[in-house]
């Protein structure tokens, strides 16, 4: 009998973060994405726990962005996903109730699914949500990889008893390692290698594909040239030639995330969007995500402006998850600018993409755009009624291919190679991995 030794890719469908770093891993390996919310992992009774946590997570999450009424629910998430501060540097080992939590929930038979699979198959764990990682190190597995998916992260990431934990985290930040060191995990047992970014945005470990596009994308954003004369030398060192003179509109797109918060945004700043539209100055992709209801919204708000049939305008919305993955991957390839919550998205200023940060969702949110407003690859974002203004400003005096070039620069841009080879795979010229030897 031929055993499958890839790793088991797993997940959760709670939010895009962890499904997005997933199918990132999961497409050089060659291997589909598991869920540890549903079939085969998870029995009905199960399927039903996980799906209560996610329709109370995403009710929370919607609920809060509401103007006035949401401050409540903005009060319950912020202490949900509260953080200590990190300094002074002590002791933060101690569980808090979260973990005390959940262990009694892997107790009672939470995960039993996921450990039989993984019994069943001796297959090693690749999971990028806590909680897969917990469970199979609470029935004694080894061979446990928890790729972390935001800069600093609460202290359900670690065990009860981190020191005597066998789980090798693989982190994304320097932040997210002295967090878990805190935490009690060993530091041997913590990597930092970058956040798991999709292959095909990367062009290979030489990075040829982001190279080629970060050309083309800085003459969009730096319609004066000022920004490209004042950097030419290292533009040259790095980039290779990258053109003089203007080029087309810039592409802004406005993402929400996967619960739907804060589509009503678009209300506020497309109808002032309009006459930057009109003259060429602007492209637009408003991105929903697999909500259709979200994308019916956007199209009406479209229609409302005016700019419906408008070749600069579009709506991206998707039946599935990995359909959505594909088309915004895609869809991101020309976008020049990213207007969202400072989520798992954060990571993509890496590739060149400046982001604009829409208000965070959650405590872990504003330490992400902390990250980028640190790196110099993040904005806040201001009125939003006003956006074209401001981000016409931003393309006038460089300050959104400046955030471009220092993504490109300061922010880990080979999270998925890294995380490859750290398994023992090679990874080709094309980003394939290759399966490691016997």
């Amino acid at each position: 009998m031929t055993y499958d030794r890839r790793p088991a890719v797993v997940a959760i469908d709670m939010g895009y973060g962890h499904l997005r770093a997933a199918h990132a891993l999961a497409e050089p390996l060659g291997v589909q994405v598991l869920h540890v919310d549903r079939a085969p992992l998870a029995d009905p009774r199960e399927q039903e726990r996980w799906a209560r946590s996610r329709t109370f997570y995403e009710l929370i999450s919607r609920g809060s962005q509401v103007p006035v009424v949401g401050r409540p629910l903005r009060a319950v998430l912020d202490a949900l996903t509260a953080i200590p501060h990190l300094y002074p540097y002590r002791d933060l080992s101690a569980p808090d109730l979260s973990i005390r939590a959940l262990r009694r929930m892997i107790d009672r038979g939470l995960g039993a699914g996921l450990v039989e699979e993984l019994k069943r198959s001796g297959r090693p764990l690749l999971t990028t949500f806590y909680a897969p990682a917990l469970i199979a190190d609470h029935a004694g597995l080894d061979r446990i990889d928890c790729v972390v998916t935001d800069t600093d992260i609460h202290r359900i990431w670690a065990p009860i008893l981190p020191r005597r934990s066998k789980i090798r985290y693989l982190v994304p930040s320097q932040r997210a390692m002295r967090r878990l060191r805190v935490y009690g995990v060993p530091p041997a047992q913590i990597v930092v290698t970058g956040f798991p970014l999709p292959p095909g945005l990367l062009g290979g470990p030489d990075l040829a594909g982001l190279r080629a596009r970060l050309r083309e994308r800085l003459v969009r954003l730096d319609p004066t040239g000022s920004f490209r004369a004042m950097y030419r030398d290292e533009l040259r060192l790095f980039l290779g030639h990258v053109p003089e003179g203007r080029s087309s509109a810039p592409q802004l797109t406005f993402a929400v995330g996967g619960a739907g918060a804060q589509a009503e945004m678009v209300e506020l700043f497309l109808p002032r969007m309009r006459p930057a539209i009109e003259a060429g100055r602007l492209r637009l992709a408003l991105v929903a995500g697999v909500r259709k209801p979200v994308a019916e919204f956007f199209k009406e708000q479209i229609h409302r402006a005016g700019l419906e049939g408008h070749e600069a305008v579009r709506v991206l919305q998707a039946e599935s998850v990995p359909a959505y993955f594909t088309a915004f991957n895609t869809l991101l390839a020309e976008t020049d600018i990213l207007y969202t919550k400072p989520s798992e998205l954060s990571f993509f200023a890496a590739l060149g993409i400046p982001l604009v940060c829409a208000r965070p969702v959650g405590h872990h949110e504003r330490l992400n755009r902390r990250f980028l407003l640190e790196a110099g690859a993040g904005f806040k974002q201001w009125d939003p009624r006003h956006t074209a203004q401001w981000i016409d400003e931003w393309l006038l005096d460089g300050t959104l291919a400046a955030g471009a070039w220092s993504g490109f620069m300061r922010l880990p841009k080979t999270g998925t190679y890294r995380i490859l080879e750290l398994l023992g795979y090679s990874v080709d010229g094309d980003g394939r991995a290759r399966s490691p030897s016997a």
